[in-house]
């Protein structure tokens, strides 16, 4: 719950966390409830890769990712890493392929997070010229990622008050806005 609030509150495009599973059909029908439940609200919850008994899962949401993968920028990047432009159900498949093949993290990850081009391009290519970390390392926008890291804190705080007193993720989930 924790790591994902930012994008139940349609202020990240996506998030990423792990989650022990007994037996894979558990995992599945869990998720394909997770997904009836959220559906109505424009989140979409996957299994992007499973592995001794964890599961890491994506919480994202579509109308979020391909606007973030129209962006110039976006492209570019996910051309250099080999992606097949920009289509988000294409490009999250290969992003499932990928980190099915390897234990590390694919770089371009940060795409599929809402993480600014800006950023996940000096995270690839300068890595060194990182000016703030936080949430992500940034080497662009110092001010704007430090908004958007208190912003998340704050609303993570606040779901996390929520959940306690008996919320739903339906009920903390906003919905996306008509054509966002």
């Amino acid at each position: 719950m924790r790591w994902c609030t930012p994008t139940l509150a349609c202020l990240k495009t996506g998030s990423l966390f792990t989650c022990a599973f007994a037996n894979r059909a558990d995992m599945t029908s869990s998720l394909l409830a997770l997904n009836r439940c959220l559906r109505n609200k424009g989140v979409r919850v996957i299994a992007l890769r499973y592995r001794a008994g964890r599961a890491l899962i994506y919480m994202f949401r579509p109308e979020m990712l391909a606007k973030d993968l129209e962006s110039a920028r976006a492209l570019s990047l996910l051309d250099e890493c080999g992606y097949m432009g920009g289509n988000p159900e294409l490009c999250v498949g290969e992003l499932c392929r990928r980190l099915c093949g390897r234990e590390d993290f694919p770089h371009e990850i940060g795409l599929f997070l809402g993480y600014p081009p800006a950023d996940v391009d000096g995270f690839m290519h300068r890595r060194a010229d990182c000016k703030a970390s936080g949430m992500w390392k940034v080497y662009d926008d110092v001010e704007g990622a430090a908004c958007k890291f208190r912003r998340y804190r704050r609303c993570t705080e606040d779901y996390m008050r929520r959940w306690r007193c008996g919320c739903t993720l339906r009920e903390l989930s906003v919905a996306s806005p008509v054509g966002a």
